[in-house]
């Protein structure tokens, strides 16, 4: 059996990652890791499958409502995510992931996080007998699923365009915040060393602060999206049921959320408007536009099993 030491473990962690997941899990996580992988053949399925089993159990636990029960659905919780953090470092270390524990660990969080939402609001409204709960349950999910759709969507965007560039002649440009390094299959916004376009450096160049903050956190792993789904998961199960806020933790977060979101649109905007002045700016070169057909990688709609680009030639 191989020996891992836990420098091969922070080898395969994300170059950047939630502020949460590097200061309070990924220490344990880590070591948890190199401890699985060294003393036991436990799989990254296994181990998904476990994670999922404690969500489950804090999730009964919020559906009692009252303060002990919820302080013990908070505690379970982080365990669940600390083993959801083990899975993918242990999948990259030993090199068995698959696309199947991906697509498992995606779904089963997504499954998770909507019944501890649905049971923490109707514990509360048991308790209370307030109707919002119900309304904030609601709300949690919605605010789930928008950040687990619109990050990944903006990426795979990102990436037609820089694909484009290449076949139009252009630069794709140094990344960015596209989770460089080794990709998670359990993150569906880290989907490896996409490159990102040269199309953010006009918009980020009136912004120099941001960028000197950016490179802080960078060089301590940290992403920009100071409060991403992470963070709100955990001040949603975690935090607010510990303190007895949970109306507060949930709305504060979430409207930071909504947020950092919007920033991430507006960024995008800013990006496709230089993209479509890139595109114009490489037709009009010393070739012009009748230098050819040159194939333009655009997203395709329609089937579910049609592939994800097509070529059309200008």
């Amino acid at each position: 059996m191989a020996t891992f030491s836990l420098e091969d473990v922070r080898a395969v962690c994300k170059e950047r990652d939630a502020w949460w997941t590097v200061l309070l899990v990924d220490p344990v996580a880590t070591r948890l890791t190199r401890l699985v992988a060294n003393r036991t053949r436990i799989t990254p399925d296994q181990i998904t499958l476990a994670a999922f089993a404690l969500g489950l159990g804090a999730a009964a636990c919020f559906l009692r409502g009252t303060a002990g029960w919820l302080a013990v659905g908070a505690a379970l919780y982080h365990l669940c995510f600390v083993l959801d953090c083990v899975d993918g470092k242990l999948a990259r270390l030993k090199g068995t992931g698959t696309p199947f524990g991906g697509w498992l660990d995606y779904m089963l969080d997504r499954v998770r996080d909507a019944c501890c939402a649905i049971t923490l609001a109707v514990g509360q409204y048991l308790v209370t007998g307030q109707v919002g709960y119900l309304a904030l349950g609601f709300a949690v999910i919605v605010l789930d699923m928008v950040r687990y759709l619109n990050g990944p969507q903006i990426a795979k965007f990102r990436r037609l365009m820089s694909a484009t560039l290449l076949q139009r002649g252009g630069e794709p440009g140094p990344a960015e915040d596209a989770a460089p390094g080794p990709a998670d299959p359990a993150d569906p916004a880290a989907t490896g060393p996409a490159r990102r376009p040269e199309l953010d450096r006009e918009a980020a160049g009136r912004y120099p602060r941001y960028l000197r903050f950016r490179r802080h956190l960078t060089r301590h792993r940290v992403r920009t999206h100071l409060v991403s789904g992470i963070e709100f998961q955990m001040a949603v199960f975690i935090v607010g049921p510990l303190t007895g806020a949970i109306v507060p933790m949930t709305v504060t977060t979430g409207a930071l959320l909504l947020a950092f979101e919007c920033a991430i649109i507006y960024k995008f905007w800013l990006t496709s408007r230089q993209y479509v002045r890139t595109l114009a700016r490489l037709d009009a070169g010393p070739a012009g536009p009748a230098a050819g057909p040159v194939a333009t990688l655009v997203p395709r709609q329609g089937r579910a099993d049609a592939p994800a680009v097509r070529l059309v030639n200008r």
